[in-house]
């Protein structure tokens, strides 16, 4: 299939999804209320985004804050809709696309009453990018094209680039870039890890450990007439059938995350018409990364053998029934004409479609490197979609080549800290971005010193050379020559990661819940500001 017939089929899809979607648009909002939402995790591993990489951060925290420019809430569904925030208007770069001006509204406030500046907005920025020693930005990486960020006036902000990229404004509109307030960072550039102070739609309340999160609307928000809410709780349940629940009960409206098919039709044929579902490509993927730190996983042939014994193609079907994934791809989000074809990926170790003799080939590597009937332990996140199901289906691929695997499964907190201080052996993850931008997207695969939240625990020149040649790169069709081979060279020829599946969004919720679009991330959109209950 052409990249050009697969970017079609993600543009049908996304109008069928907006034909399917309740036409709530000639409705006028009613105000007040109170949205109860499911969080599917135990709690956020700190407040502060710009260290984080969870929806539970977001779905935590985004309420609170304002953004520079964000995606279109109206339009998620195409994330190269941008719009602004805190901006007054979509400045047009200068300087051969190496300058972007951007002038900051007046009035507005944090939610302890001191006004918001472009002084707050470039400290924010400057974290983001520059970060302070000690302090951890996980996106840091997203923004090498950036040379400086200036304060020209209290209301103008200036990004000066190294060099022109189109990946630029799509990095900018990124969910997680919070703006905070400069003389706290100034004072303690971490105090937002467990602190919250903003400026967005809603201001914070209430905070308990493992249970919920709330927030009442701000009054000074500087979005006229917004937001249409009373206030919200957001309620943390990592369990599935906690959540489905509570919908079905009446309890919570919506979990925004994802649900799996049999909990969207068990709803469904509970519910009937007091319940509707949205569903998108999701611009995440799982993969699994082996700690290059430990043996035997430091040996290529070991890799490449966990990947080869993994039977994508007549897996993902079956799985697709029972968990939130479904399209077997490569590095690049499927639909994009970056990705790869069917006939290209079938190039790489892991997506041969023989399996038998892929597996023949991972037996025979284990045994050439000493590793037959290797046991070792996959470290993975206490969540079951898609989370539980890849583990388990993992341990039974690589028990077809003789290994013997065993899970070890953590909350989100100890997860992401167990993978940062490399206490692991092999772990799944996931590659969840928020706006599609696909050679922003790959930098997951980049050794951890070029992206700071890879766990891989290996370094590569060649790499990153690749991955430069790519973000510099102005010709599309060159761009993505080179997008092959940098996926050929992580995927097959290095192993750094094995890419297993991309996920399905599936959103069931109350049919009174209006104001809300499902789009490719479940990160975009979830400021609360535009949602409105209809009873």
């Amino acid at each position: 299939m052409s990249p050009q017939i697969q970017l079609a089929g993600r543009v049908v899809a996304l109008l069928a999804l907006a034909t399917a979607m309740p036409q709530a648009a000639a409705e006028a909002p009613k105000r007040g209320g109170t949205l109860t939402y499911m969080i599917a995790a135990d709690a956020p591993p700190s407040f502060d985004a710009h260290r984080e990489l969870t929806f539970a951060t977001v779905y935590s925290g985004a309420p609170f804050y304002s953004v520079l420019i964000r995606v279109n809430p109206e339009n998620p569904g195409w994330t190269t809709d941008f719009v602004c925030d805190l901006c007054t208007e979509m400045p047009l770069p200068t300087d051969d696309g190496r300058t972007y001006t951007f002038k900051i509204r007046d009035g507005v406030k944090f939610h302890d009453g001191s006004p918001l500046t472009a002084e707050d907005v470039a400290a924010s920025w400057n974290k983001l990018i520059f970060p302070p020693e000690g302090v951890t930005s996980v996106r840091q990486s997203h923004y090498l094209m950036v040379d400086k960020v200036a304060v020209v006036d209290p209301t103008t902000v200036v990004f000066r680039l190294k060099f022109a990229t189109a990946a630029f404004l799509p990095a900018l509109a990124d969910p997680f870039n919070w703006i905070y307030k400069k003389d706290i960072l100034e004072r303690d550039p971490r105090w937002y890890e467990k602190n919250v102070l903003g400026s967005g739609p809603f201001k914070f309340s209430a905070y308990e450990t493992g249970q919920s999160i709330a927030g009442v609307r701000n009054t000074d928000y500087y979005h006229p007439g917004l937001p249409y809410l009373d206030g919200f709780v957001g309620v943390y349940a990592p369990k599935q059938a906690v959540r489905v629940d509570a919908m079905r009960s009446d309890r919570a409206a919506i979990d925004f995350r994802n649900l799996p098919p049999a909990a969207r039709d068990e709803l469904v044929a509970a519910l009937g018409d007091k319940i509707a579902v949205q569903e998108s490509d999701l611009n995440c993927g799982n993969m699994v990364t082996p700690n290059q730190k430990r043996k035997p996983f430091d040996d290529v042939r070991v890799r490449r053998a966990l990947t080869l014994a993994v039977d994508r193609w007549n897996s993902a079907p079956a799985l697709a029934r029972i968990a939130v994934v479904r399209t077997v791809g490569g590095v690049v989000f499927p639909g994009s004409p970056l990705a790869g074809t069917t006939e290209e990926l079938q190039q790489i170790a892991g997506f041969w479609p023989d399996i038998e003799k892929s597996r023949v080939e991972a037996t025979r590597l284990l045994k050439e490197a000493g590793a037959a009937g290797l046991g070792f332990e996959l470290l993975n996140r206490d969540l079951d979609q898609p989370f539980k199901y890849l583990g388990t289906w993992l341990v039974d691929q690589w028990s077809k080549v003789g290994l013997n695997v065993r899970q070890r499964t953590l909350p989100v907190g100890p997860w992401f800290e167990a993978m940062r201080d490399g206490s692991f052996d092999v772990t799944v993850e996931g590659n969840g971005q928020s706006v599609v931008n696909p050679v922003l997207d790959v930098q997951k695969y980049l050794p951890r010193s070029v992206y700071t939240e890879n766990y891989g625990g290996f370094e590569d020149p060649h790499e990153v050379d690749l991955y430069q040649s790519m973000l510099h790169e102005t010709d599309p069709v060159k761009q993505r020559a080179t997008m092959r081979e940098f996926e050929k060279y992580v995927l097959d020829e290095k192993a750094h990661e094995l890419f297993v599946l991309w996920q399905h969004r599936i959103v069931p919720y109350r049919t009174y819940l209006k104001g809300w679009r499902a789009g490719p991330s479940f990160y975009v959109s979830q400021d609360l500001a535009t949602i409105w209950l209809d009873r």
